[in-house]
């Protein structure tokens, strides 16, 4: 049980800084498009990574 919590803590923060690198490439434009601003990026890639 405590091995699975673990991988999936580990899958979760991968998915979270992958997030947090395609967002940080999109211009602010392209954040506005999808509703997101610089300050959204940690949310919103934090929100991605519990799915």
């Amino acid at each position: 049980m405590l091995l699975s919590h673990v991988v999936h803590a580990y899958r979760q923060w991968r998915r979270y800084n992958e997030s947090l690198r395609e967002l940080n490439r999109l211009g602010d434009h392209e954040l506005a498009d999808i509703g997101l601003t610089r300050s959204d990026i940690p949310r919103a890639a934090w929100e991605n990574s519990e799915r």
